[in-house]
């Protein structure tokens, strides 16, 4: 999964930890998210996407896995 929300986090002039604390997550889980290495619950994507003003899929890229 890919995300946006480095970029969005910058347009919005917050740190990680500014998000990590609205979001009510460790630094590190946003730092997880945006490296791709984690994918959050419903209500953390949503609660993202709300603090950075954007749609869930404006932050969240799902990319679909190819059938083997």
């Amino acid at each position: 999964m890919k995300t946006r929300i480095k970029e969005l986090r910058a347009r919005h002039n917050l740190t990680q930890e500014d998000l990590a604390k609205k979001s009510g997550v460790r630094r590190e889980t946003i730092v997880f998210l945006e490296k791709g290495k984690y994918n959050p619950s419903l209500k953390l994507a949503h609660d993202i996407s709300r603090i950075l003003k954007s749609k869930i899929e404006d932050v969240f890229i799902f990319e679909e896995e190819k059938a083997q």
